[in-house]
């Protein structure tokens, strides 16, 4: 009887070591990059003095909101495996579905839903592409990034369209209570993210499909259904995300809005800890890695460094972004 009561303590001190070392292991995930976030704060805090400043502070959370939204869809879709590098082109179209929109008389507002339809409808036909036709999503959301863009020159007839009394300004430009409304929205689209990856059913499967997609299918998990909202999803944010841009701008462009924001968005996701083999990640590190986009695309301009040196410092970052994905995923694989 005590071998039987000693092996049992055994077993039990083996299982509550094993779920330490996994609550350990998914706090480093989510906050792993929180210290380099810290640092490049400070770094630039001391190259320029101005870094901390209110001013500045909240001009670098607006640049984050942004791409925020957008890799909030991003990590969705990269959860199941998969990627989405049309984002960029359906936040532009959205964009001057927005615009146009907001000029029709006395019904401006109308501008805000039909751009939130348009990101979705792009959305679900990549889905489609990908669950239905079998399509790689790197292929199918690759010929999306230009026939979208393609769209989106079209409806502006390949201009700038604007609106300089947008009934919806106030989104990207407004505040309350001092927040600006670009900031609450971006917040609110993270934790709408962290309830559907966590607290739903969905979510488990999102997770089971980027896991073992072959195991999931064999589970009973409408996988294609899976497919059909991560991408869907994705085009919504995409869709909330040129609102969020007419409303800042007053104005859409076809050719140039939106042009590497799937680059910022993914590189986002990256940082933050989702692996590009999917299964594993969470929302709050992508906030994490959008902070960071945005802390050193703010901090380079702060310290006076070239447009041409911010592209080749964003490069260097998405690369060690997929460095860090890789060095993960082999050291999962060993533990």
């Amino acid at each position: 009887m005590s071998q039987e009561t000693s092996s049992a303590a055994e077993l039990s001190r083996e299982k509550a070591a094993a779920n330490r070392q996994v609550f350990i292991q998914q706090i480093i995930r989510t906050v792993g990059m929180l210290p380099i976030l810290i640092l490049l704060g400070i770094a630039f805090q001391l190259m320029s003095g101005r870094f901390f400043s209110p001013q500045n502070l909240s001009i670098v959370t607006q640049q984050a909101s942004i791409n925020t939204v957008l890799a909030c869809g991003m990590t969705a879709v990269i959860l199941t495996g998969g990627i989405d590098l049309s984002v960029g082109s359906i936040l532009a179209a959205s964009a001057m579905v927005a615009v146009m929109g907001s000029l029709v008389p006395d019904m401006g507002m109308i501008g805000i839903p039909l751009a939130l339809f348009a990101g979705l409808v792009f959305g679900l036909i990549n889905g489609s592409l990908v669950a239905f036709i079998g399509l790689p999503p790197f292929i199918s959301t690759l010929g999306s990034l230009t026939a979208v863009r393609g769209v989106a020159r079209l409806l502006g007839n390949d201009t700038t369209v604007f609106n300089s009394h947008m009934p919806f300004a106030f989104i990207g430009n407004g505040y309350i209570f001092g927040v600006p409304w670009l900031v609450i929205i971006a917040f609110l689209s993270v934790i709408v993210t962290w309830i559907i990856l966590r607290r739903t059913v969905l979510g488990v499967h999102i997770y089971a499909t980027g896991g073992n997609e072959s195991a999931a299918r064999l589970s009973g998990i409408k996988v294609w259904a899976v497919f059909l909202f991560v991408y869907g999803f994705s085009g919504l944010m995409a869709g909330l995300g040129g609102v969020m841009s007419a409303a800042r701008l007053f104005a859409a462009n076809g050719t140039q809005l939106g042009q590497s924001y799937e680059l910022d968005a993914i590189a986002a996701v990256i940082l933050g800890g989702t692996s590009f083999t999917g299964g594993v990640g969470s929302i709050w590190g992508t906030l994490i890695g959008a902070l960071i986009i945005a802390v050193l695309s703010n901090g380079l301009v702060l310290v006076g460094v070239s447009d041409i040196w911010q592209y080749i410092i964003k490069g260097l970052v998405i690369i060690i972004a997929v460095a860090l994905d890789r060095v993960r995923s082999q050291g999962g694989a060993r533990t």
